[in-house]
């Protein structure tokens, strides 16, 4: 049904009649006004805030977020972006001050007068990495501490200390361009006694080239002068494995320079190199601080060779140069990654001065030595360093093909040694003399207080007697000496292991020789038979043997015996050599076997520091020269009766000193087959028998011997 409105009613759209439709040329609704309106505000209001916009509204937040995250305070003067494709992000004079506990230092952890980088989003929000394509610093300035108890200000920790490694590998960003305009940074690490600068910049690309980055080092490094001066290419070829990074280093440490040139395979990944390192300094243990390897005194060295590296291990190859008047080479392996750095070490030298070694075994190396009158000491006394030994582990490989010795006519070296854990184990340190061999052995093992408990044998092997007193000229003929030295001792340097330390020194001549008239002669004082050598007359006497049995016990170096037997002479000696003060109280004696005139035997005392000793005629010499002094103002005829020497005889002294030596030698280990020539298997076999057959009625006839010997030389040889 059609509902009708009542009579009057104004029926029409304003009045909610949808039936209804204004006329043409009828007024529009205010209702339908407001969407337009609406649009037109917003409008205006985005150009408002397009024009007002200021991006320093994020500073706050972005100073708070940075403060938290780096554990010190982040400011920051203005932000300004350009958004797009690339967009760009410049900070007006940001500054990151000192975290907690660093507060006293002058200058902010990190300061520029602005730091601009471009960011290209798209690729990081596809998951393609983040790359900036330029990361801009005007005149950055750092601060770099590191303190004593380890805490520093470049770790972003909460305490300072560094984060444990969760063991995950850093995405680092791609950079295609850092600009640094005007940089300094100062670095000061306690522990390693350095406070120094850098100044950096970085040049432009160029006539397609690639820029540089350029860094100048001033100030102390391991509290010694360093400069330094590093040209490095730009830091996009870093990531690029195509391109290797060229490098090229010069740094002087005090004395020592550091040269290394050449170029970097995608370092990023450790993909290799080939550099040309070069080190030139007066002393390689100066190299410690720079390297990290620890290395004793050495003479003056200059050494050149290629480096290369890859994750697993770091290499100095094919390096050649000199060590004092040595020449010195060969090939260097560090393992970085174990929790102590390995070391293969593999040298090698054509020609060797052992006084350039002098270091290794604790002494001052080369021959240029600065004599201290007050030092009594005759052995090395270098403290062994305990802290550097434990901060690597090693095995080093060294040979010598000649050395150079005018002391000590040895041939050629070989040495065998490691370091584990602190401990020393030298498995081998071979000269060749000759034919023979000293061959020696030594484990030192970390004690209390720094010191290190010393196991020490040598092996002295079928030496040359011609060869072992080349130097002196005195020796002829083809007598062999062999015999052994040990050592157990604990203590912190060659000098204090021999101070406190006990074995001993059994040394025995076999096969005979020739010693020069003149030795044994002027030790007896025997004048007129001094005189027939010095002519030529006889020119050579036979050395029949030589023994020297010597205990050593807490650094006191005794006598069992001491004997130089040739066809004319006897020569013993008896006393002791004081290691813990370095002073000897000796008697040498030598005596005619058979008739003599013009003769003064005796004893010649020894005694004093090692360094200097006094030499002294014994009471018997001093009574024959007073007597022959007083009959030849009586009767001058007479004179000649107290240089008559009517001989010992020949007796069996050898026989029983080697004996003795055999039986109960002071190094305690039996010459055995060291001496004579190299035997056959079945000889020695058949030595080995008899030594297993010795009986204790040999035993006890060597102590009685020993025991007349005593007695013979109190009698005879000490006045």
């Amino acid at each position: 049904m059609c509902r009708i409105p009542p009579p009057g009613t104004l029926r029409g759209p304003e009045n909610g009649d949808p039936f209804l439709t204004a006329q043409p040329g009828t007024p529009r609704s205010p209702l339908r006004r407001p969407l337009p309106i609406l649009a037109g505000l917003s409008a205006l209001a985005l150009l408002l805030l397009v024009v007002l916009w200021n991006w320093d509204w994020f500073v706050p937040m972005i100073e708070r977020r940075a403060s938290a995250a780096l554990h010190r305070p982040v400011t920051i003067a203005h932000l300004h972006v350009r958004p797009g494709w690339t967009t760009t992000i410049t900070l007006d004079d940001p500054h990151i001050g000192q975290p907690e506990g660093f507060t006293a230092e002058k200058e902010d952890f990190a300061s520029a007068k602005s730091l601009t980088v471009s960011v290209k989003p798209w690729p990081y929000l596809v998951g393609r990495g983040l790359t900036l394509p330029l990361v801009a610093l005007d005149t950055p300035r750092g601060d770099i501490v590191a303190l004593q108890d380890g805490r520093n200000n470049y770790t972003f920790t909460a305490d300072g200390k560094p984060a444990p490694d969760n063991g995950s590998p850093t995405s680092l960003p791609h950079i295609d361009e850092l600009r640094i305009t005007d940089g300094d940074i100062r670095v000061a690490l306690a522990r390693l006694r350095s406070d120094f600068r850098l100044a950096l910049h970085t040049t432009p690309p160029a006539e397609g080239k690639l820029g540089t980055i350029v860094a100048e080092a001033k100030g102390r490094y391991a509290a010694q002068p360093i400069t330094g001066h590093f040209v490095g290419g730009a830091l996009l070829t870093l990531a690029d494995a195509q391109n290797p990074y060229p490098v090229d280093l010069h740094v002087a440490n005090g004395p020592t320079t550091v040269t290394l040139r050449g170029t970097v395979n995608d370092p990023i990944h450790f993909a290799g190199a080939q550099l040309n390192l070069t080190l030139t300094g007066p002393d390689m243990s100066l190299l410690y601080p720079l390297i990290g390897i620890p290395i004793p005194q050495t003479p003056h060295y200059s050494i050149a060779g290629k480096l290369d590296y890859t994750e697993a291990k770091i290499r100095f190859t094919g390096f050649e140069g000199r060590l004092g008047s040595s020449d010195l080479g060969g090939d260097l392996t560090v393992d970085p990654h174990q929790k102590v750095p390995f070391v293969e070490a593999a040298l090698h030298s054509h020609l060797v001065d052992l006084a350039d070694l002098a270091g290794f075994v604790g002494g001052e190396p080369g021959h240029a030595k600065t004599e201290n009158p007050s030092d009594t000491k005759i052995l090395p006394d270098q403290r062994i360093n305990v802290p550097k030994l434990n901060a690597v582990n090693a095995h080093i490989a060294y040979h010598g093909d000649h050395i150079e010795n005018k002391r000590l006519p040895l041939d050629n070296i070989d040495v065998e040694a490691t370091v584990q854990d602190g401990a020393i184990d030298v498995r081998k340190l071979n000269f060749a003399v000759g034919t023979g061999t000293l061959a020696s052995v030594a484990t030192l093992t970390p004690a209390a207080n720094d010191d290190f408990s010393t196991r020490f044998k040598l092996d002295v092997s079928r030496v040359p007697v011609t060869r072992l007193m080349k130097g002196l000229g005195s020796l002829e003929g083809q007598g062999t000496i062999g015999g052994h030295v040990t050592l157990s001792a604990t203590g912190h340097s060659v000098a204090d292991l021999v101070a406190h330390g006990t074995g001993g020194i059994t040394i025995v001549l076999d096969q005979g020789g020739h010693l020069s008239a003149i030795l044994p002669d002027l030790l007896g004082l025997q004048l007129g038979n001094a005189l027939l050598s010095a002519l030529g007359l006889p020119p050579r006497t036979p050395l029949q043997c030589f023994i020297a049995d010597m205990p050593l016990k807490d650094g006191i170096l005794s006598t069992h015996s001491f004997l130089i037997q040739t066809g004319d002479t006897r020569t013993t000696g008896d006393g002791t050599v004081n290691f813990r003060n370095n002073t000897l109280d000796y008697a040498i004696t030598t005596r005619a076997i058979h008739f003599t005139v013009a003769s003064f035997p005796g004893a010649v005392h020894i005694s004093g520091p090692l360094r200097s000793p006094i030499i002294l005629p014994g009471a018997e010499i001093a009574g024959r020269v007073a007597a022959t002094g007083a009959l030849a103002a009586v009767f001058p005829p007479a004179a000649i009766i107290p240089t008559i020497q009517f001989g010992v005889g020949k007796g069996s002294a050898c026989e029983q000193a080697v004996a003795q030596a055999y039986a109960h030698p002071a190094a305690g280990i039996a010459p055995g087959t060291t001496t004579g020539p190299h035997p056959s298997p079945a000889a020695r076999a058949g030595r080995a028998r008899a030594t297993r057959a010795t009986t204790a009625a040999e035993r006890k006839a060597a102590a009685e011997v020993r025991a007349a010997w005593a007695k013979k030389q109190q009698k005879t040889g000490h006045e």
